[in-house]
């Protein structure tokens, strides 16, 4: 079974930073692209951030300058660094990989996956 498990959210005051990371486990042969998406109250789910197994990125233009990603392909891992957060930005985070995964006997099967998300506010 594949899985993303994300930290580094919290409570952080308008100017401030945060890292999340987002790590892949389970039978993954590999992993074609990972991207944050954010869910604000009242608001549909959207793409803030994407990478692929490349480091090609592309960003929502409301957070292009302050958040950069960043991608371990060793570690199967994704970091987003946030840096002069805005109230705007407050929202639960998820993390997603489009990844190809190890079925029994060794099958592989193309899977996409979602993290349980973690909530990032900021408010003075």
């Amino acid at each position: 079974q594949v899985q993303l498990v994300e930290s580094g959210g919290g409570l952080v005051q308008p100017g401030g930073s945060l890292r999340l990371s987002c790590v892949a486990s389970g039978r993954i042969s590999s992993i074609n692209a990972m991207a944050w998406y954010r869910q604000a109250p009242g608001k549909e789910r959207e793409l803030v951030a994407g990478i692929t197994s490349g480091a090609s990125t592309n960003y929502v233009d409301s957070v292009k300058g302050r958040f950069t990603l960043s991608r371990d392909n060793a570690k199967n891992t994704v970091f987003l660094q946030m840096n002069n957060l805005k109230p705007e930005d407050t929202a639960v985070y998820y993390c997603y990989a489009d990844l190809i995964s190890i079925g029994l006997g060794g099958a592989l099967a193309s899977l996409e996956v979602w993290g349980q998300g973690t909530l990032v506010t900021v408010s003075s």
